[in-house]
């Protein structure tokens, strides 16, 4: 059962990010209004920006931990918005907790840059990783949300270009399927405190711009999942992606992958970046510090 703050806060949540969030028509009012709600809760100290393998970002390193051991972080937004400054806190937290460095990659977003724009980001900056010395094997990636989709996206674009793979991966609350095909993003919308699929679809509209929704890049659902490293999914019960989470759990042991789904009861999507104030928030990031450290 939910902690009574995360009861508390689910109404509250729905009735000012889902209210709002892909409601204006506008991809800047839209920025500006996710950095508005992050600056009420933004505590983490800004990170050292770099460029690494030409794609610019923010990294956010433990307070104790390993040098060696890194996080190239896909942050959240539908592909439109969110950026190293929304999420600061929330990877801080992880990396923390995984006592390692986080890199929080600063992709180009939609509809300035569109499909597949922001996978080809995410792969320029783990080969520029490589490039820069960091051991393939000490390398995780993880993303949040359309950052957990781009994290699959971004795998099977490296083992498909034969590029050694990372130790391990995370997707939080991922979203795996541009296609809407899970029976979540009906089934979940009243009780989503964030999401819907009204607000994904305005989304998915600006990043693919007609393309098929359904190429295995943009919805890894659909890809060949054979032969990628560890997988930990998160995801929380309430919430319209909850049957993208399960199914993508499915694919890749189908395809003989090494997955662990975790559904959270109670929780909101991307639940994490509300750890300073649910307890859930906090114990789900030291699950993926330890899956972290584990791997690595």
């Amino acid at each position: 059962m939910a902690s009574l703050r995360s009861q508390i806060l689910a109404p509250i949540m729905r009735m000012t990010m889902k209210k709002k969030l892909g409601k204006s028509g506008d991809p800047a009012k839209e920025r500006e209004f996710l950095d508005k709600m992050s600056n009420m809760t933004s505590r983490r100290a800004l990170g050292r920006y770099d460029v690494v393998g030409g794609v610019s970002g923010e990294w956010q390193q433990a307070a104790l931990g390993s040098v060696d051991n890194v996080i190239l972080y896909l942050h959240g937004g539908a592909f439109v918005i969110g950026s190293p400054a929304s999420h600061r806190d929330m990877v801080g937290a992880i990396a923390d907790a995984a006592q390692a460095r986080a890199f929080i990659v600063d992709y180009r977003l939609a509809p300035e840059t569109l499909f597949p724009g922001a996978v080809e980001d995410a792969v320029a900056a783990y080969k520029g990783l490589l490039a820069n010395g960091e051991k393939a094997e000490k390398i995780i990636i993880a993303g949040d949300s359309a950052g957990g989709g781009l994290t699959m996206s971004t795998l099977v674009a490296l083992r498909d270009e034969g590029i050694e793979l990372p130790a391990g991966a995370v997707c939080i609350s991922p979203w795996a399927d541009l296609t809407f095909t899970g029976d979540s993003m009906i089934v979940k919308d009243k009780v989503d405190a964030m999401l819907s699929r009204d607000s994904l679809s305005w989304f998915a509209g600006l990043y693919l711009a007609g393309q098929d929704a359904a190429d295995p890049k943009a919805s890894p659902i659909f890809a060949d999942l054979s032969g990628l490293p560890p997988l930990l999914i998160q995801v929380g019960s309430n919430e319209v992606l909850l049957d993208d989470a399960i199914r993508l759990n499915k694919a890749v042991k189908k395809a003989g992958g090494d997955a662990t789904l975790e559904v959270w009861d109670g929780q909101m999507h991307v639940w994490h970046l509300m750890a300073t104030i649910v307890p859930e928030g906090k114990h789900a990031v030291n699950v993926i510090g330890t899956f972290v450290k584990t791997h690595t």
